[in-house]
């Protein structure tokens, strides 16, 4: 077996890719504070990730005040309403799930994206949502390196956009990605909430690993897993 030099030792890999397969989508934190210095950590883990062109195009909001927590969570709520409505007869299964937990999570992240995107080219000229895959390896970093701190992260998408952007005061052109909630939990799910609620199975890498062209029967299997959850 062919092994590369630049490898990392077997500890290392395990480390690795323990945060990766134990990390959560998590919802349910203790209201405890989240230590300055680890803070630091998980945002400079954040702005250590790739992004096209070198653009770094994420931006941070931390939320200390607490009126603006809650007004922020207001602006949730409703888009949970309308989001259930949306599913039809899955409303009442839907209403039912914990779909964030902006209240008792130590600290509150806004990710979004920078204003001005339109002037860099490198790399986006062809496929403008580079920028958004950029601030996603941001946020997964963050992700990973709170599972190794032992710390939750919860990506919450449920809000209008402009909603959050007029209430963070963000300049146009720039727009909300995620609310984060960040903080310590009791215990880490043993697979996905979604999944462990029975909202929706994960998919087997079979369907969705293709080679040399698509192939539209793993494609199908995909979907049609989707529409029988």
């Amino acid at each position: 077996m062919t092994t590369s030099a630049h490898k990392f030792s077997e500890e290392e890999q395990a480390g690795v890719y323990k945060a990766i397969y134990q990390r959560r989508d998590m919802r349910h934190f203790i209201k405890q504070p989240v230590d300055a210095a680890v803070l630091d950590k998980l945002l400079h883990a954040a702005h250590a990730a790739p992004s096209v062109g070198m653009m770094q195009p994420w931006r941070f909001i931390r939320i200390t005040d607490p009126e603006l927590r809650i007004a922020l969570h207001q602006l949730v709520e409703q888009e949970r309403v309308q989001t259930a409505k949306a599913l039809g007869e899955r409303e009442q299964e839907f209403m039912r799930l914990k779909v964030e937990g902006m209240l008792e999570c130590g600290e509150l992240l806004v990710a979004g994206l920078m204003d001005r995107r339109e002037e860099y080219q490198f790399g986006r000229r062809t496929l403008p949502e580079m920028d958004l895959a950029s601030v996603a390896c941001a946020i997964q970093n963050i992700w990973l390196a709170a599972r190794a701190e032992g710390l939750g992260v919860g990506w919450v998408s449920l809000f209008e956009p402009q909603a959050v952007a007029t209430l963070l005061a963000m300049p146009e052109g720039s727009k909300p990605v995620a609310i984060l909630c960040v903080g310590h939990v009791d215990h880490f799910y043993d697979e996905p909430m979604l999944q462990q609620e029975g909202w929706i199975n994960a998919g087997d890498i079979d369907n969705v690993l293709m080679e040399n062209q698509w192939d539209s029967a793993s494609a199908e299997q995909s979907h049609q897993r989707k529409r029988s959850s």
